[in-house]
């Protein structure tokens, strides 16, 4: 007896599949991370991500400025911070007039309606490359605490409408909440990146910022002892929900591929705008065997992004936000 229920007919032409795709993208799904240089007239491209660059200030605001045609309306930022302003303090960080402050004001006053999302962590500014104070080779907490919140408060003066701390320090988000609220910027937004791993991932993001480790004795070569350890599911849970307690209005989980467990779980417990990272080095993975001619550049994209989205993702954090918009629109 031939099966009164095929489910092949939903599949027989691109009509019908687009019509019954229960997840598809959009460009309001992205956030476009950008790295930010000194300098004039620079657009330099990163060894190790492809088609990615870094853009002095000036042309940021082209660059945003393009972006927003698109469709493309919310950017986090980056910098790259020259090391003769970097010590073990990340003193630079909270400068009103750093490259940090500038790049916001800068794409503020290009673009008004983009939302700026701001990078809140130490190591683009520490001279050991930690998001932490580091002191008798461990990376301090609660000190470290205190420059988040000052780098924070400089990043809303300067209008940015989020921070995003991706430091993992204990207690950060009540403690920038608390000052947020003090100092009168009651609706600057906090998205917290609350499942941070330990992630052998991040390589060609910390060559995009020069912001890796040192490798020194009596310094931690890694950031295992405050990124969450990989094989840990119910952690991730615990730390969303503290942020969650603490103010966080976007809850994050990073990297993405690897992880979309974690953010079935989160999604399913917590009822947060969650955002997905797909990091630097699952974009460079992606290049690399385009290159090689090994799998199809733009399938792989769609289908890695429409598998975050799947997963729960309500904001995708991607290096491929400009080519995924593109492919959207064909």
């Amino acid at each position: 007896m031939y099966p009164l229920r095929r489910n092949r007919r939903l599949r027989q032409n691109s009509a019908i599949r687009r019509l019954v795709r229960e997840t598809a993208l959009t460009p309001d799904d992205f956030l476009v991370p950008l790295f930010v240089t000194e300098g004039k007239q620079l657009k330099e491209e990163i060894a190790s991500m492809p088609g990615y660059y870094r853009y002095s200030l000036d042309l940021l605001e082209k660059e945003v400025r393009e972006l927003y045609k698109t469709g493309l309306r919310a950017v986090l930022l980056f910098v790259k911070v020259p090391d003769t302003l970097k010590d073990n303090r990340g003193t630079e960080a909270f400068n009103p007039d750093g490259l940090m402050q500038r790049a916001v004001r800068t794409v503020k006053n290009a673009v008004p309606g983009m939302l700026v999302m701001t990078d809140v962590a130490m190591d683009p500014y520490s001279s050991y490359g930690h998001d932490g104070i580091v002191e008798n080779g461990r990376i301090l907490n609660d000190a470290s605490v205190d420059v988040l919140v000052e780098m924070s408060l400089s990043h809303a003066r300067a209008g940015a409408d989020f921070v995003a701390p991706s430091d993992m320090m204990d207690g950060r988000i009540l403690a920038i909440r608390e000052a947020f609220e003090e100092e009168g910027f009651t609706d600057t937004g906090i998205m917290s990146y609350s499942a941070k791993y330990a992630s052998a991932f991040y390589g060609p993001f910390r060559d995009a910022l020069d912001s890796a480790p040192v490798d020194q004795k009596g310094i931690p070569k890694d950031k295992k002892t405050y990124q969450m350890d990989y094989g840990n599911r119910i952690e991730a849970l615990r730390e969303t929900d503290l942020d969650i307690d603490e103010g966080a209005d976007i809850v994050m989980v990073k990297p993405g591929l690897c992880y979309l467990d974690i953010v079935r779980d989160i999604k399913n417990e917590f009822d947060i705008p969650l955002a997905v990272y797909q990091v630097s080095g699952e974009y460079a993975m992606i290049k690399a065997a385009s290159e090689k001619g090994w799998i199809d550049h733009d399938a792989v994209v769609l289908e890695q992004l429409t598998a975050i989205k799947r997963a729960g993702a309500d904001i995708i954090a991607s290096y491929f936000a400009r080519d995924a918009v593109r492919l959207l629109q064909e």
